[in-house]
């Protein structure tokens, strides 16, 4: 298995337009890529499912077509229907990372897509991976990692994109401080940090692995502009945002920890806890491991070594938010 590559990568050199298949495309990462690929004049095709597509209307000029992704052969038959392309990209993720639906999703049908696409002669597969699967503990990193080795193993050309925090995914504490209630910290709010990244520019990055052939058969972690921030650097940012004092509140870390044993000891005989469960595993994993790039030989998160690209300042989304702009577009991924 090839080493994860670390280093900055240098713009595509040139650009021609391709025939592109998304899969994931109603998400928000998906809409935005969506825009990116139109922009730079590829011919992009959607295979999304009816709901998701009235749920969330993707920019004019992108082709849509409709099927279930998890039934065998609707990739090809509804999806692909027997034309050339180029590449696949994948935004694929489970909604909520519980086990039946990561492995439904992270894995199984990523794998229906990877066989579609080989028998079909697609020449690239770009898939939008996660950068906390280098220390897997939980269902949805053991099922996307099992996928990153199928696509490594396939014979196709592949690019894997692990980028760190979205922007979206540090927004669930904006309303309750807006609300005047305090901001949440874990432990002394410094366990953990990141270099969250904007919806646009992860799908800038996406695209260029569609035009740069030097990205090839690469697993690239990416996170945005700046430094890394950590979640007491964040409930600052929002007060002064406010222009209020702030106010935090520290939670412990046991705390999550009783949660998780009440919640699996329960779930033994009541099957919904076991997903409330590992979603509070989640919650967890979130609140004490950085998402950053993963030295293996110290055990040690570096930022240093994580990359940086593109130009949105999370700074600049908060204020967004407060000043009522854009909306939280979490959804089953919300914890607060």
């Amino acid at each position: 298995m090839p080493m994860t590559d670390a280093q900055p990568l240098p713009p595509p050199t040139s650009v021609r337009p391709r025939r592109v298949m998304l899969l994931g495309a109603t998400g928000s990462i998906g809409r935005a890529t969506v825009a990116e690929l139109l922009r730079r004049g590829h011919d992009v095709a959607c295979f999304v499912r009816s709901q998701d597509k009235a749920r969330a209307p993707l920019p004019p000029g992108a082709s849509l077509r409709e099927g279930d992704v998890t039934r065998p052969g609707a990739f090809a038959r509804d999806g692909l229907r027997g034309e050339s392309f180029d590449a696949v990209l994948s935004c694929l993720a489970s909604r909520t990372g519980a086990p039946r639906d990561a492995w439904a999703i992270d894995h199984d049908a990523q794998r229906l897509a990877l066989e579609a696409a080989r028998e079909a002669g697609v020449a690239h597969f770009v898939l939008l991976s996660a950068i906390c699967v280098q220390k897997p503990r939980l269902a949805f990193q053991h099922a996307k990692l099992a996928f990153e080795r199928a696509l490594m193993d396939s014979g196709l050309g592949w690019t894997i994109v692990r980028p760190t925090a979205f922007f979206k995914s540090l927004s669930g504490q904006v309303e309750r401080v807006r609300a005047g209630r305090p901001f949440l910290l874990f432990g002394d709010g410094a366990l953990t940090a990141c270099k969250p990244i904007s919806d646009r520019d992860l799908a800038a990055f996406l695209a260029d692995c569609i035009d740069d052939p030097s990205r090839r058969g690469r697993v690239l972690p990416i996170g945005g502009p700046g430094p890394a921030i950590t979640p007491r650097e964040q409930a600052a940012m929002l007060f002064e945002l406010l222009d209020r004092p702030a106010r935090v509140r520290r939670v412990p870390v046991a705390m999550l920890d009783a949660i998780i044993g009440v919640l699996s000891l329960f779930g033994r005989l009541v099957p919904p806890l076991a997903d409330k469960a590992e979603l509070a595993r989640i919650g967890r994993y979130y609140a004490t491991e950085s998402m950053l790039v993963l030295d293996a030989a110290s055990g040690r998160y570096d930022a240093d070594a994580t990359p940086s690209t593109g130009r949105d300042p999370l700074r600049e989304h908060y204020a967004r938010m407060l000043r009522g702009e854009i909306g939280d577009e979490r959804g089953d991924h919300a914890v607060f």
